[in-house]
């Protein structure tokens, strides 16, 4: 296959512009790696026109998708987890250019992990399984049994991939098979859910409350990134502030979730800010001081 594609890739890997290039051949019949394409070549570029282009091929009743990336946007995805696929591309697949070891370079930086980038995404994955499980919550004592168990199947999801990063690795798209491999017991819990015998309400219920100890048990740890952010600074940050933080940029839609369950927890405290109206406050936000 790689043979057949040659034509194609080689006249990538003549430009200077071009960084590395990646096959991936699909292993399966359904390959959702691949999005059942055959194969996949991933291109890496230094800059392009447009941050990312794809382009479709058939060959000897086979398909082919081509991806060209620009670094930046490569390395954003891989930063923040918006496109898990180009992930498991830079780990399972398979070199075939490479200038000056730049692919192989980040490959060792995806299994080192660095903490930085751990952090955040800890905090973005936490933000996420908060704001689930706080509507998950609410549909349960809403007595709305199968919304509560649909949005716990997300909730259990977010505390997956938040296990898989806290070991130290990236969250694949098949990320119950890394959280079989090593967290079972957060495993065990999505068994229990999709599995038990109990009726939906009682597994929803009781999910909830492991769920619940599960995040009470990480809040320092998967918060530190924001925590840090916040304590850049003395002064207390307005929502809108800390919104628009380069930083928090790639949680900022689970942000306000995020702050109510710290507030609630007295890690954070909001403090209140005079307007010009009588009896109504600017709302901001510091980090609790233990006097």
């Amino acid at each position: 296959m790689e043979d057949v594609l040659r034509p194609i890739y080689q006249e990538r890997a003549s430009q200077k512009n071009t960084l590395g290039i990646i096959i991936i051949e699909k292993k399966r019949p359904i390959s959702p790696v691949t999005d059942n394409f055959d194969v996949i070549l991933l291109i890496i570029v230094r800059e392009a026109e447009q941050p990312w282009f794809v382009k479709h091929y058939e060959f000897e009743g086979k398909s082919a998708a081509m991806h060209i990336v620009e670094e930046k946007q490569l390395k954003e995805w891989i930063d923040t987890s918006s496109y898990r696929r180009a992930v498991e591309w830079l780990i399972e697949g398979q070199v075939i250019f490479d200038r000056n070891e730049y692919v192989m370079s980040l490959k060792e930086e995806l299994r080192n992990f660095p903490q930085e980038k751990r952090d955040l995404k800890m905090t973005k994955e936490f933000a996420k399984l908060i704001r689930s499980y706080s509507e998950c919550k609410d549909l349960y004592e809403a007595e709305q049994y199968m919304d509560a168990f649909s949005r716990m199947v997300h909730s259990l999801h977010y505390l997956a991939r938040l296990s898989v990063i806290e070991k130290g690795f990236h969250p694949e798209v098949t990320v119950w098979n890394q959280v079989k491999r090593i967290e079972p017991e957060v495993y065990k819990l999505h068994q229990e859910l999709s599995k038990s015998s109990e009726t939906l309400d009682k597994r929803v219920q009781l999910m909830l409350l492991a769920t619940e100890f599960a995040i009470n048990s990480r809040t320092i740890t998967c918060t530190k990134h924001l925590i840090n952010v916040m304590g850049a600074k003395d002064e207390p940050w307005s929502y809108g502030e800390l919104m628009v933080h380069p930083e928090v940029q790639p949680y900022s839609l689970d942000l306000g979730a995020l702050l109510e369950f710290l507030v609630d927890k007295e890690i954070i405290e909001s403090i209140q800010v005079e307007t010009k109206g009588k009896r109504i406050f600017h709302r901001k936000y510091q980090l609790r001081r233990n006097d």
